[in-house]
């Protein structure tokens, strides 16, 4: 009785063991910002600690599902969106009022409900067909059909009509790839100057499978661009904007205004300039912070960070013949700040106020996965980079510590979004892990 007790107790160690083992390597391979997700969550995040101690934080709600963006429709009125329940939340006034949207979404890895942007209907020419308080609102989403996690249906961007507290008439305006997946979908949205949606999407190809390669992705002589490995740009009706930039034509190379991006979870707009930005994460070495320019080529697959660094980022050559071009409408450029060590950056936003403080006023955060960290930035004076010194001044994050002078705050885990209330000028963060998302509210000593 004894052997055959202990041979069953050695059997069930093994199972155990193995089962483990398999669970950590599907951990391992659905996408880098899960990936730290499912480590986070082991641990509740503490309060934020933010740098400059005449700067507070509040937190405005918890208990979101894994939030994933959010805009504002109003003052303290905010959309939230929820990455694995397909979910639209309005919050206002600190407190969730309503959910106003259910999607069915893929959930896998980084596939979901991915992005959000509200355009104000009378900037566009629909205006005299609506109030002056109705707003278009365009989604991200890997939509499924009939439930959750069904058959995938792509990934697609759509609009609908805010009216009355209510999102109707929804209309399709892409109908986007999502294979191979599961990670690098991209989905952040944003509204231009212009006042035409811009969107990032990622290569959805993690693992390099060639049955997703294209020549946006810098490889030549594989396929057309489908809308994968850039940043796509259409009209508020999902058109091509034609104001005289084109990389081409095919496939939908007329609506790409940057190609060449491997995984961004940020773009944002300068207030000043209009020039667009982007986060990129990297492959274990290599993330970046972007400007994008009309025919921006980041460089992906051919380069991750700065081109004169390469050799000692990955011991490979950079060789610049192998970047596409399409036909000279397309430039690569350098980062305007390289990291050789990932730290996962996700959001980036312009603090378009002074509310916290002239020292702030029209710089940039940027959030990212790592001890939820956020960055603030100056940005040099043609604000055509950023403001960097000692050992920044290269341009390359080398150490850990070398960010150390950037750091605004830690502690808010996982940040998904940065917004900026556009009536008071507060800084909101929107955060989350595996179990719990918040937003917190930054704001100046004493305004509350």
């Amino acid at each position: 009785m004894y052997n055959i007790h202990y041979s069953k107790t050695i059997s069930l160690i093994i199972i155990i063991i193995v089962v483990m083992c398999a669970s950590f390597i599907y951990i391992d391979n659905i996408g880098e910002i899960d990936a730290q997700s499912s480590k986070k969550s082991k641990k509740e995040p503490s309060i934020p600690i933010l740098r400059d101690t005449d700067l507070k934080t509040e937190l405005i709600v918890d208990k979101l599902k894994f939030p994933s963006g959010m805009e504002f429709i109003g003052n303290d009125d905010l959309l939230v969106i929820e990455k694995n329940t397909g979910k639209v939340k309005r919050v206002t006034n600190g407190e969730v009022v309503a959910d106003l949207l259910d999607l069915n979404v893929a959930t896998k890895s980084e596939r979901g409900l991915l992005g959000i942007a509200v355009l104000d209907m009378s900037k566009t020419k629909h205006a005299s067909n609506y109030g002056p308080n109705d707003k278009f609102v365009f989604l991200f989403v890997t939509e499924t059909e009939n439930e959750d996690d069904g058959e995938i249906l792509g990934n697609r961007v759509y609009r609908f009509d805010f009216v009355n507290g209510s999102l109707i008439n929804p209309i399709l305006l892409l109908d986007l790839p999502y294979l191979p997946g599961p990670s690098h979908n991209g989905g952040v949205m944003k509204i231009g100057p212009d006042n035409n949606l811009y969107i990032v999407m990622g290569d959805l190809n993690r693992l390099k499978d060639p049955t997703g390669d294209t020549i946006a992705s810098n490889l030549q002589g594989t396929t057309l661009p489908d809308g994968r490995g850039g940043v796509l740009r259409i009209t508020p009706d999902g058109e091509t904007v034609k104001d005289g930039f084109t990389l081409g034509s095919g496939g939908l190379l007329d609506k790409y205004y940057g190609y060449g991006v491997r995984n961004s979870f940020g773009i944002g707009f300068d207030n000043v300039t209009g020039f667009l930005w982007d986060t990129e994460n990297g492959s274990h070495y290599g993330d970046e912070i972007n400007i994008i320019k009309p025919g921006f080529n980041s460089g992906w697959r051919q380069v991750l960070g700065l081109s004169s660094m390469y050799t000692e980022f990955s011991d490979k050559e950079f060789d610049k013949s192998k970047l596409v071009t399409f036909n000279g409408n397309g430039k690569y450029y350098d980062p305007v700040l390289t990291f050789n060590d990932t730290i996962a950056p996700t959001t980036i936003a312009f603090i378009h106020s002074s509310t916290l403080g002239q020292g702030y006023m029209d710089d940039v955060l940027v959030g990212g996965v790592k001890n939820g960290t956020l960055l603030h930035f100056d940005l040099n004076q043609t604000r055509t980079g950023l403001q960097l010194e000692g050992s920044l001044s290269d341009k390359v994050v080398n150490k850990p510590d070398e960010l150390n002078s950037a750091i605004f705050g830690t502690g808010f885990d996982i940040i998904t979004d940065i917004k900026i209330d556009p009536i008071d000028g507060d800084v909101y963060v929107l955060a989350a892990n595996t179990k719990n998302g918040k937003i917190y509210k930054v704001f100046k000593d004493g305004d509350v």
